[in-house]
């Protein structure tokens, strides 16, 4: 897994990539929390192109993201796997954090 970010002119955008399960979601968790905590900017967004796999711990990673970030940031996610695009469908993930 690996988590790296980029500064736009107004937002932050997350890159997630590897695979989201329980054996490195605690590096993803502390990685996120600091590039958000440092971000000045409201609008985040996770890009997923790279993020080969995703379970519920990944799932509980980014809806933990959502409850830190709430009334500070608005999270959004672009570029899912057609598997990654599946599991937001069926958890309703894209309710909180929706596709661009």
């Amino acid at each position: 897994m690996e988590v790296i970010s980029k500064q736009e002119s107004d937002k932050t955008i997350i890159y997630l990539m590897g695979e989201l399960d329980n054996h490195n979601a605690d590096y993803a968790r502390t990685k996120i929390d600091d590039i958000m905590a440092q971000s000045l900017k409201r609008i985040v967004v996770f890009d997923l192109k790279l993020l080969s796999f995703m379970d519920s711990t990944g799932i509980g990673v980014l809806i933990g993201r959502y409850k830190k970030a709430k009334g500070k940031q608005q999270l959004f996610v672009k570029n899912p796997s057609r598997t990654v695009d599946k599991i937001f469908l069926m958890s309703g993930l894209y309710d909180i954090m929706p596709k661009v």
